[in-house]
């Protein structure tokens, strides 16, 4: 039995994705109802958005006090947003918590490897909610519904 099969008869959805020549997981989100793309991150911890969309995607944000960090640079102006609903695929959730940073250096990072920006980063607290599984040799990301 195929491994969608299987997770289909437990109550997953199936989302595809696309990998990218940089070995980033791109799936296309919704974020209050505003279609966007977002890059799969298992090991950011939470998931984030460009603090230069917030008006975009309707997001009401207030100054958070928590510093932020990735593999290349310490983020320390970060803004964080409450009660937003996201939807990857057939799969929704409400409620959910949002950190907004300057995405700037990320889009860079991209752009110089000839990949368009993202919106953001769906993180693991995104992922641990639906329950996430990966299926890299489908480009199938499965989250429970």
């Amino acid at each position: 039995m195929k491994l969608k099969s299987l997770l289909k008869k437990s109550g997953y959805l199936s989302i595809s994705f696309k990998r990218l020549k940089t070995n980033h997981i791109q799936v296309k989100a919704e974020i209050n109802s505003v279609k966007g793309v977002f890059i799969i991150d298992t090991g950011a911890s939470n998931s984030c958005i460009d603090l230069k969309l917030c008006d975009f995607y309707n997001i009401s944000y207030e100054k958070s006090s928590e510093k932020a960090s990735s593999a290349t640079d310490q983020i320390s102006n970060t803004m964080i947003s409450k009660k937003n609903q996201i939807k990857i695929g057939k799969w929704f959730k409400k409620n959910m918590t949002i950190v907004l940073f300057d995405m700037t250096f990320i889009n860079k990072t991209l752009n110089e490897h000839g990949i368009d920006s993202v919106s953001g980063i769906i993180g693991s607290d995104l992922l641990k909610k639906g329950k996430a599984i990966i299926d890299y040799s489908e480009n199938k990301l499965f989250l429970k519904s």
